[in-house]
């Protein structure tokens, strides 16, 4: 594996903030210096932590001119952060913190839960939230996707692939793997266990293909059948999923594999997958001349044998609405206002629970439009039109809980504030000097992109 100096986050305003579990420190020095602090800086003192009986979830979601971060048991507004421009949201991978896409880069929100273990039993707490002066450096960030400890950050505006302990990403002086893409484009990449690195190839003009690295950076497959890439999921045994405009590539077993749509023009270009299920859940459009497209068909594609199934909906939906449940449920929010529960091993649709009041895809795809985010075996579904937000048992449909908000949302996020739970890496088995070498949002307009190009 590759560790470098080409990618080190710096801090966004003039003070670094000391956070509890994750040991936030002021700004490292060295690396590049386009990544330096742009000002001096100074440790400012953590925010006070307070013991709680279990492990408190909370949600995090955007509005125009902020993030509000809420009890997710209570739904109560436990902080309310302002920030400027159009934000997206990421959980970080490590169940406490949120990377923000935003100006200059991936910004770390500390969510202000987290569990510590300690021997055989863990202490959790809480703390207040805090949008912190970590920022790791993008053009124009992009696609941020955890896997089992490890976060790989997708710098759009250069190909830069940064990939870190996710437990780290609130440490100045974490170690990472960097890799830049042959050229810049709206990309995405996931690192798995052995190390391998799964990411999309193409340029300014076309995404391509897909490109599979060791954990030495050196190419072992690829691809370049799969027009108009976008978007990944990993399912069970870690199969990777990426999407096409006829269709998607899985990479399992050691190889690459097409999945061929059963229309010419059969773009998946938005993917949940679950751990629990080796079917990944895809949207799906079929009409290469729509302006705006609202299908009323999802994907289904079984990585074992690389086939693929098209399920019915009574609506349509958008790319926030995908979302699988801790069981492996396939989860649609339609724009009929219900979450319709998918088995994806036969595709029926077994169960469809009303929600919301039925609702139409806005034109721009950054408008504010509902949202689903799982978290702790509920779904929690926004509502744009109504300034609310809804808890939904996945298993018995029950809408447990709703508020009323006094902002629109519009991006979703959740952390378990548990101790994350994932797999070895083979990084982690390397030299242990390695980790001692120095290593290393655009603005709200850089993300507007049509829909075709930067949904998801």
């Amino acid at each position: 594996m590759t560790l470098s100096t080409r990618t080190r986050p710096r801090l966004a305003g003039a003070l670094g903030l000391g956070v509890a579990a994750a040991l936030l420190a002021a700004c490292g020095q060295s690396g590049d210096a386009a990544a330096e602090p742009s000002a001096t800086t100074e440790e400012t003192a953590a925010p006070a932590a307070t013991e709680v009986a279990t492990a408190k979830p909370r949600l995090a979601l955007t509005y125009d001119g902020g993030i509000q971060v809420l009890d997710a048991g209570t739904l109560e507004v436990v902080s309310d952060i302002e920030l400027e421009g159009f934000n997206r949201l990421n959980p970080a991978g490590d169940e406490r913190h949120v990377l923000v896409s935003t100006t200059g880069g991936f910004q770390v929100l500390d969510a202000g839960t987290w569990t510590e273990p300690h021997g055989d039993h863990t202490h959790s707490f809480t703390s207040d939230p805090v949008l912190t002066d970590v920022l790791w450096p993008a053009e124009k960030p992009g696609h941020a996707v955890r896997h089992e400890g490890r976060t790989a950050l997708f710098d759009d505006g250069t190909g830069q692939v940064t990939v870190v302990d996710s437990d780290a990403l609130a440490d100045p002086d974490a170690a990472t793997r960097d890799y830049t893409t042959p050229s810049a484009h709206h990309g995405v990449a996931v690192e798995l266990t052995d190390g391998t690195l799964v990411v999309s190839e193409g340029d300014e003009d076309a995404r391509t293909g897909v490109r599979v690295l060791d954990a030495d950076n050196t190419e072992i497959a690829a691809i370049d059948t799969c027009p108009g890439v976008h978007g990944e999921a990993v399912a069970a045994d870690e199969a990777v999923v990426i999407g096409c405009e006829d269709g998607a590539v899985i990479w399992a077993g050691g190889a690459l594999t097409k999945v061929t749509a059963p229309d010419a023009y059969g773009r998946i270009g938005n993917q949940a997958g679950s751990e629990a299920s080796p079917y990944v859940l895809g949207d799906y459009k079929s009409d290469p001349d729509a302006e705006l497209e609202r299908p009323t068909r999802v994907s289904l594609i079984d990585t074992r044998d690389a086939s693929i199934r098209l399920v019915d909906l009574p609506s349509s939906y958008t790319f926030r609405s995908l979302a699988r449940g801790d069981a492996g449920e396939a989860l649609v929010l339609g724009t009929d206002g219900a979450l319709h529960v998918i088995d994806p091993e036969s595709g029926a649709v077994v169960r469809s629970v009303p929600v919301i009041d039925a609702w139409e895809e806005p034109e721009e795809w950054q408008e504010p439009r509902p949202a689903i985010t799982v978290l702790d075996g509920s779904a929690y579904i926004t509502d744009p039109a109504t300034r609310s937000v809804h808890a939904v048992d996945v298993e018995t449909g029950e809408v447990w809980l709703s508020a009323e908000l006094d902002v629109t949302p519009n991006e979703i996020a959740g952390v378990s504030g548990a101790v994350a739970e994932h797999g070895t890496h083979a990084h982690e088995d390397e030299d242990e000097h390695a980790h001692e070498d120095e290593h290393a949002h655009e603005d709200e307009h850089a993300h507007a992109h049509d829909e075709a190009t930067t949904e998801g």
